[in-house]
């Protein structure tokens, strides 16, 4: 029974873990390498012209962060954002594309194709507030295109 309990809950320390160290991160002072040691490697990153980098940490599908944290050409951090809240949801316009969408709030937890109603949802889980947990959808249209969101608390798909 302890091994299985062990095997349960280790995938969730390892989230909480890798975010542990999260305040030790000072815009202006933490280096990329001081980013790394502390949120491990990036989901992904995007170059700016400028020399500029942002790097994803997508915690999903189970976790309900993402954050952004976007470095200066001289590789020191110049801020830390999680982007799974309503402000950055709010962000999100019919139109946008999904590469926008996924520079605005990272990864999404699931991808899911809905051939009738001729879209795909990309999900994402975030909280509410603490222990209220929901998903955040995306539609879009067959070209790329955002159709609408839609929210849905995960208790309601539990019947």
């Amino acid at each position: 029974m302890r091994r299985f309990l062990v095997a349960l809950l280790a995938p969730l320390a390892a989230l909480v873990g890798c975010d542990a160290g999260i305040s030790q991160l000072k815009p202006g002072v933490s280096t990329a390498t001081e980013v790394r040691s502390v949120m491990g490697n990036p989901t992904f990153e995007w170059k700016a012209p400028d020399g500029s980098t942002t790097w994803e940490f997508a915690r999903g599908p189970e976790g309900v962060v993402t954050y952004m944290v976007d470095l200066g050409p001289d590789h020191v951090m110049r801020a830390i954002r999680q982007v799974l809240t309503e402000e950055y949801f709010a962000k999100i316009r019919p139109g946008m594309r999904q590469d926008e969408i996924r520079k605005l709030i990272g990864r999404p937890g699931q991808t899911m194709p809905f051939p009738n109603l001729q879209e795909e949802v990309w999900s994402w889980r975030f909280e509410q507030s603490h222990g209220n947990p929901w998903f955040f959808n995306v539609h879009f249209a067959p070209d790329g295109a955002v159709k609408r969101t839609s929210q849905q608390k995960i208790e309601s798909l539990n019947p």
